[in-house]
């Protein structure tokens, strides 16, 4: 009898969203002003598997955060359930500080299987509280303590997390021990060239800064580098740049510190996004998808760093073991069943069918990533070009024989992507901002998304953009 069911299914969706939305109220006013997710993305997950999250109000959606990067392997993947039930049955500990479990030993020794060779011969593990930004603030005290020494080389647009420590090594600082040097990007690229060129400036720029007595810039402590910036805006660093910074840290004496937080376990199509250079760091800081979607934060570093004594860095929560027992599981699951080169392969192709929107939409004016690691940068089509001093051209080189961009870059749009993103959202896909000015779309699929699923994110990123370029037409974009 199809009317009673229609009534029962109404009844139903009515107290769905009645639900929904009365969480939601409640949320608004009882967190802090500080929520930032739950602002763009009103919605109230209660189930998730996979690439897929099904809210409470019974909409379903293509899952394109990832916990900001977390879930390599997507929402309650069976791999990490089994692994997080089989500690629970057991009777272990679940809070055991620091000290030696059989989880522990597990995870460490699939961790260090997948590190460089060259590090992983002679590597220590520091076990920090179970944030990212944490292990942050461990990678800066131990290069302090290990060379004696204060200042930091950071990069702009960098993110490090949000203590104290790792915000002065992030772009948006204001008082700062922190020497800020060039990133290189191509379409924004701080010199106007982008390119080969560009990254040679940053290095030139970075070695004058190092060797000059009168840089101002005393001998530093480490330096703290992204393989690719995130929330800076998707930017990869080239692989050649990154071997300069290499090589212009080993020659000085100065540790390397690579921030793969987000780059790591896969996502960049390399285990490590430091892996496609063949550059080995002294430091890597790690967490997010290490723990398997619960949270898990270490730092390995080469042996010779580890002077500090006992009690350094510690933490209460740093010895967890449900992290360890679903980050060995993650870890083992995306080496065996080569997920970094399914990244590889699965984003070259999502970043070549989104770089032929952009033939479409004169909105999108940079495609760029690396592996499942994609952004989309948007901008207003209709906005000036300014003319630089002293020349007749818009290219900043024109004159000083260097060679030009590829495009210069139109101003960024942050209103045209909070729209698009949350065109994605009416159409069941979750995407999050970033970028200088929030104007980059991101996504972050977990490493198990399929062909069809990747199809899918395509098409209604797509359909999201077409239905803000129809909008933008009708009322030109106001910043």
């Amino acid at each position: 009898m199809p009317a009673p069911y229609d009534g029962e299914a109404r009844g139903t969706a009515a107290r769905e969203g009645a639900a929904h939305e009365g969480i939601l109220r409640r949320q608004s006013a009882r967190e802090s002003a500080a929520r930032t997710y739950a602002r763009a993305l009103p919605i109230v997950p209660v189930r998730a598997r996979g690439l897929t999250i099904e809210g409470a109000d019974g909409r379903r959606y293509l899952d394109c955060l990832s916990g900001a990067g977390t879930l390599a392997l997507g929402h309650n993947h069976p791999v990490v359930l089994e692994a997080i039930r089989k500690v629970l049955d057991s009777g272990a500990p679940l809070h055991v500080l620091d000290l030696a479990t059989p989880v522990k030993d597990a995870f460490t020794t699939e961790l260090f299987r997948t590190l460089p060779p060259a590090l992983a011969d002679r590597a220590r593990i520091q076990f920090c509280g179970p944030a990212g930004t944490d292990a942050v603030e461990a990678a800066l005290k131990l290069v302090r303590t290990a060379t004696g020494r204060s200042g930091l080389l950071a990069f702009t647009g960098a993110y490090h997390g949000m203590t104290a420590g790792a915000l002065e090594a992030s772009g948006g600082a204001q008082d700062v021990r922190v020497t800020r040097l060039p990133y290189p990007q191509d379409y924004r690229c701080p010199f106007g060239i982008g390119g080969p060129q560009g990254a040679e400036l940053g290095a030139r720029w970075t070695e004058s800064l190092l060797d000059d007595t009168k840089s101002g810039v005393p001998h530093p402590a480490g330096m703290i580098l992204e393989p690719v910036q995130g929330e800076g805006g998707v930017i990869p660093a080239p692989d050649s740049w990154l071997r300069r910074m290499r090589k212009i840290t080993e020659d000085r004496g100065i540790p390397l510190i690579a921030d793969e937080v987000q780059t790591g376990v896969g996502r960049t199509g390399a285990f490590w996004a430091m892996d496609h250079s063949g550059v080995v760091p002294d430091v890597m800081v790690l967490s997010k998808a290490i723990g398997g979607s619960l949270p898990l934060a270490v730092i390995v570093y080469r042996d010779d760093l580890d002077v500090w004594g006992p009690g350094a860095h510690a933490g209460t929560f740093r010895g967890n073991q449900l992290a360890m027992a679903a980050g060995a599981a993650t870890l083992a699951h995306v080496r065996e069943h080569r997920l970094a080169e399914r990244a590889a392969a699965l984003g070259a192709r999502m970043t070549g069918q989104l770089q032929s929107l952009a033939k479409e939409f004169p909105c999108i004016g940079d495609v760029r990533g690396r592996g499942l690691m994609i952004g989309v940068e948007l901008v207003d089509p209709e906005g000036a070009v300014a003319v630089c001093p002293g020349t007749d051209s818009a290219d900043p080189t024109a004159d000083a024989g260097l060679g030009g961009p590829a495009a210069t870059p139109l101003p960024a749009a942050p209103a045209l992507a909070a729209a698009v993103r949350d065109a994605c959202l009416e159409r069941g896909l979750i995407v999050e901002l970033g970028g200088r000015h929030s104007s980059v779309v991101r996504l972050l699929p977990p490493l198990t998304i399929s062909d069809e699923q990747a199809a899918a994110v395509v098409d209604r990123l797509a359909d999201a953009l077409a239905a803000v370029a129809r909008a933008h037409q009708a009322q030109p974009y106001q910043a």
